[in-house]
């Protein structure tokens, strides 16, 4: 914006690089340019100062698709001056010389003249195409078809306005047609999710299945092994018992067998010693039978006496003495006759 100081009956006026003025006297061209500084006389001066720097704009335009549904479109327009002159004879760019401020608002009518050519060219890509297909189509489409449209305005060229770029940022439907569009996606999506959320329940009741047949199936192993641990150590006590029980029937045999060795090499030794005193006996008696009637009697008569003091009582029967007599006898009439 340019700066103006106000003197009497002068003003002084200072415009930045980024802005054309045009400096008309009592209808005369006198300066043009940027970045110019001067001084005039309010009273016979029009200045116009046309802004050169890129503008950008934002628009919200409504279009109609081929089968009738209303549209919003939402996008910004980047666009600039080519010819400062031109636009200033189109275009109302006076300043006010008291307070440096357009007399009229000039970008609000390009803005307006640049919002009413993007309603144009979007409306006459929507409806060729039905509302489906437009938004399926998507932002770049209707992007392109403005851009062409602008780009290639007459209008535009005629005003020395030229468009650098127009962007689409959005394309909605209107909230009733966004819910109708939206219900069959909906019920899909509900659907899905239903079929999601009974598969997730169908996982988990075959995850808790198969969670409950593996404990069984850990309960029957268990079990099984187990009974078969009990089975082992039945086994393994019946092998300790018939072991132990043959040890000691193995012990009792040897026993048994040792008892029998013991008692026959007793009965052994028994048999040789009464067998030793039957012949010595048997000797003995020989000897003894081959000795007269009297020394025997001396024999028997001196194992008496040896024995003698063993002996408490003794019994004598008259036979006994009436043979003892005899015998002495006996001997004493042998004695004789020899």
């Amino acid at each position: 914006m340019a700066q103006i100081r106000r003197f009497p009956f002068l003003s002084h006026i200072r415009s930045e690089a980024s802005s054309h003025l045009t400096y008309h006297r009592r209808g005369t061209l006198r300066r043009s340019g940027r970045g110019l500084a001067f001084w005039l006389d309010p009273s016979v001066a029009s200045i116009s100062e046309v802004p050169m720097a890129d503008r950008e704009m934002t628009f919200v335009v409504n279009a109609q698709s081929a089968d009738f549904q209303d549209l919003a479109v939402q996008g910004s327009i980047l666009w600039r001056v080519l010819d400062p002159g031109r636009l200033a004879e189109r275009v109302d760019f006076t300043l006010d010389l008291k307070t440096g401020k357009p007399v009229a608002e000039p970008e609000a009518q390009i803005t307006a003249l640049l919002t009413g050519l993007a309603r144009e060219f979007a409306d006459s890509y929507i409806k060729g195409l039905g509302v489906r297909a437009v938004l399926e189509a998507g932002l770049s489409p209707l992007q392109a078809a403005l851009n062409l449209g602008l780009v290639q305005n007459e209008t535009l060229g005629d005003m020395g306005l030229s468009v650098i770029t127009a962007r689409v940022a959005a394309l909605r439907p209107s909230t009733e047609l966004a819910r109708a569009l939206q219900a069959p996606t909906f019920e899909s999506l509900q659907q899905k999710a239903d079929e999601a959320t009974f598969a997730r329940r169908a996982l988990a009741v075959d995850k808790e299945r198969a969670i409950a047949e593996n404990e069984l199936a850990n309960q029957i192993e268990l079990a099984a092994r187990r009974a078969e641990l009990i089975a082992r150590m039945d086994e393994n006590a019946r092998s300790e018992a018939e072991a132990q029980a043959a040890a000691e029937r193995i012990a009792t045999e040897a026993e048994a067998a040792n008892a029998v060795t013991r008692a026959e090499a007793e009965a052994a030794r028994i048999r040789l010693v009464e067998t030793a005193a039957v012949e010595a006996e048997r000797d003995r008696m020989a000897v003894l039978a081959g000795l007269p009637v009297g020394a025997l009697y001396a024999l028997a008569a001196r194992e008496f006496a040896a024995k003698l003091d063993r002996v408490d009582s003794l019994t004598v029967s008259p036979d006994m003495i009436s043979g003892l007599i005899n015998q002495i006898r006996a001997l004493t009439t042998a004695g004789r006759t020899k």
